[in-house]
């Protein structure tokens, strides 16, 4: 297993020496599988020393030099993905396959793209004759979820690194064993010592004291909105730059004339990905009033297909949820749509029957939903669908964009230019059309980040890398 009673500090493992330990707990078993030492800001001053200390050399290295660390990071990263897809499964309860396909790939795909940016990457142009030059940010802090907990760290590390970044992590301290091992696979990977340094703990006191340091120049944070918030405040003091991806309410624009076969079911399971916990999950699907009942049998249909289960089991589509806490926060909101007088299609309260141990959720359908209802507007985090009707094109857009998300849309339409159109319309920092993936080299490609109350920033790819860096203009270079 990883070191969770060690901290990863300037190139080298350092035991924690705290008596203040999290118990990591497998939702689909609820047993503790590990006690994680929290650290302290003291830990997160030696950390901060250190990425300062390796800031100036490697900010100098070389775009051959940082390609070829990315080439060694690549290689140690997938000769241990099966650990990883493991350690997401125990940590965060996602079926062995997903961790496997999805959860892990997708981060390795991030190191892949960051090295594609970076070979091509103009770090600097005349303007007249003036010189613009982009150089690295400086010392980076990241405060990582437990949704996707490999994925987002290496989204934010592996475009800091290609721009010449160091970094401090805290990840989630609920899933903290994939970061862990991620910092092993660093470490023999030959990443200078100080570039890449780790310190696990909670929010209010690890988190906090990287959002205030004054010697970190950026802090990119990634969770709900509302922690987000308080992350930005405390960087305030500093004025360090904050970057933001934050809570989601996604909707998904079916328009009248699609293929409801293929759409509806599609739709369906998106939203119920990672057991619905992801952030640019299409919660909220809109369909036209004449396809409402059509599109209701078929999306029951679809839900009672789903099957929830033991992660380690080829054929569980959704696995638990990642932590009691969480269980009881999505049992509250299903309660909620019913007192405020939403309909099941599916699911409802409670674990699914064949499950008494595991913290499961039934994966649940509402229909004759307002657009104002709380689970209309509030991210939930489950395995929960809201179903809208609209009579118009413009009514489905103004209901989609009634949020104070803007994170991600989704339309799917007869044709690519219907759905391009209602696309341009929405409010949202990505737009998925007529059922584009997830997952794959386009995704990563392109940039990640929302409008509103879902953040600012961009991660992955060109835009992701720019955002780890600064603009200096040198007035006079060409005189």
């Amino acid at each position: 297993m990883v070191r969770t009673d060690q901290f990863y500090i300037d190139g080298q493992w350092v035991a924690a020496e705290t008596s203040e330990t999290f118990p990591v707990v497998n939702p689909a078993t609820e047993k503790t599988v590990a006690q994680l030492s929290m650290g302290t800001a003291e830990h997160v001053d030696r950390a901060v020393a250190a990425a300062r200390k390796a800031f100036p050399e490697f900010s100098r290295t070389t775009r051959e030099e940082r390609l070829a660390l990315l080439e060694r990071i690549i290689a140690v990263y997938e000769s241990r993905a099966e650990e990883l897809a493991h350690l997401v499964m125990i940590e965060m309860g996602s079926p062995l396959w997903f961790g496997r396909e999805v959860q892990v790939q997708t981060a390795l795909n991030h190191f892949k793209q960051a090295h594609k940016v970076l070979q091509d990457y103009d770090f600097g142009h005349m303007m007249s004759g003036t010189r613009i030059v982009r150089e690295p940010v400086g010392v980076c802090g990241f405060i990582t979820p437990w949704n996707w907990p490999i994925n987002q760290v290496a989204a934010k590390f592996a475009s800091a690194f290609a721009a010449g970044c160091t970094v401090v992590v805290k990840p989630s301290e609920i899933a903290p064993l994939s970061p862990l091992l991620l910092a092993e696979i660093i470490h023999e990977a030959g990443v200078p010592a100080g570039v890449f340094n780790l310190i696990n703990g909670d929010g209010p006191t690890v988190g906090d004291a990287i959002s205030r340091h004054p010697d970190i120049d950026m802090v990119s944070f990634t969770g709900s909105t509302r922690a987000g918030v308080l992350v930005a405040k405390a960087a305030a003091d500093t004025v360090k730059r904050v970057h933001q991806e934050l809570g989601g309410k996604s909707a998904n624009i079916l328009l009248p004339g699609t293929d409801l076969q293929k759409t509806v079911p599609a739709s369906v399971l998106r939203s119920f990905t990672n057991s619905g916990q992801s952030c640019q999950a299409p919660t909220r699907l809109l369909v036209h009033r004449s396809e409402a009942g059509k599109v209701y049998e078929i999306a029951h249909a679809t839900a009672q297909s789903v099957t929830v289960g033991d992660p380690e089991a080829s054929d569980s589509r959704l696995g638990p949820l990642a932590s009691e806490l969480q269980f009881e926060r999505v049992q509250a909101m299903i309660q909620t749509g019913l007192d405020e007088g939403a309909r099941l299609l599916a699911g409802g309260p409670g674990r699914p029957e064949h499950l008494a141990t595991g913290w499961y959720a039934r994966p649940s359908i509402f229909v004759d939903v307002q657009p104002q209802m709380t689970i209309a507007q509030q991210e939930i985090f489950g395995p929960v669908l809201s179903i809208l009707v609209y009579d118009t094109v413009d009514e489905a857009v103004k209901i989609a964009n009634d949020s104070v998300y803007g994170l991600a849309g989704y339309v799917s339409a007869p044709s690519l230019d219907e759905a391009k159109a209602v696309g341009m319309r929405l409010r949202a920092g990505r737009i998925y059309l007529n059922g584009a993936p997830h997952s794959g080299a386009q995704d990563v490609e392109a940039p990640f980040g929302g409008y509103k109350q879902s953040g600012n920033g961009r991660e992955a790819g060109l835009y992701g890398l720019e955002d780890f860096l600064e603009i200096k203009a040198m007035i006079g270079y060409a005189a």
